[in-house]
């Protein structure tokens, strides 16, 4: 590995699985020091065992994307540990397949405040320590509901609606150096699509380990594979680094094809 991101301090939220542990990984590899913000702080304290034993830097910083303290105690933390905070993943979601018919008003509140509200309140408190740190790159995750929705209207509400975010958050804070971006992911093979949890249930009906759905996902994508999640990290990756540094407000989309 390289050393794109020496010097950076990052904040990746779900990162203790999935496209953010990969993301974690890779950050760390590639020179920044990584907080590892998640709910689950056991899967957390692993990914991070995994960084400090490969040589890597970087701490849990328990987080519930949701609360506006918890995001100022992991800033802070950012700060008190590596002197700085530059750049801030914001990966955590949330997500009930079901239709317009079956969606509760109580699944539509919880994926909105969890992928949208959540990535919001990411931002509002990264903002300032970033500007303290003379620079910011902020990434967030889209879908292809982003661009192409379907019938689950919280899913595909919070993906249009992470674009806004991410096009104000660049337009607000370009002059303070601090640019904001968007990955629209495809189908990416991570636990949020295969198992269960309670901000993504999953059954035999929904989960790609049931081969109907793995083969509709693969159909769905024109270069004929599911995506991977260091692919997905590769993106945040050049979207964070300096050879990024002129683009703000972009829609990167990595699906294969999928939201053609």
């Amino acid at each position: 590995m390289g050393q794109r991101l020496a010097g950076k301090v990052a904040i990746i939220t779900g990162g203790a699985s999935g496209m953010g542990r990969a993301q974690c990984k890779l950050f760390a590899a590639e020179g920044a020091a990584v907080c590892v913000a998640d709910v689950d702080k056991d899967a957390g304290a692993k990914v991070v065992d995994e960084i400090t034993e490969a040589g890597g830097r970087a701490i849990l910083t328990p987080l519930n994307v949701t609360e506006a303290d918890q995001w100022a105690a992991a800033v802070a933390a950012a700060e008190e540990n590596f002197g700085k905070l530059t750049t801030l993943s914001n990966i955590a979601g949330a997500n009930f397949r079901v239709s317009f018919d079956e969606q509760t008003e109580e699944m539509w509140h919880i994926i909105m405040e969890v992928s949208l509200t959540g990535a919001f309140l990411g931002i509002k408190a990264a903002v300032p320590a970033m500007r303290r740190a003379g620079n910011g790159s902020i990434v967030n995750v889209g879908s292809i509901a982003t661009s192409r929705s379907g019938n689950n209207p919280g899913y595909a509400t919070t993906k249009a609606g992470i674009l806004g975010l991410s096009r104000a958050t660049a337009m607000a804070y370009a002059a303070d150096n601090i640019r904001c971006n968007l990955v629209s992911p495809g189908h990416v093979d991570t636990p949020f699509i295969r198992r269960s949890a309670t901000y993504s249930p999953n059954d035999w009906a929904t989960s790609i380990d049931n081969p109907d759905n793995l083969n509709r996902r693969i159909a769905g994508t024109p270069m004929g594979r599911l995506v991977q999640p260091e692919e997905i990290a590769h993106a945040f990756l050049f979207l964070h680094s300096d050879d990024a540094s002129i683009i703000t407000g972009a829609d990167l989309k990595v699906d294969g094809g999928a939201s053609l």
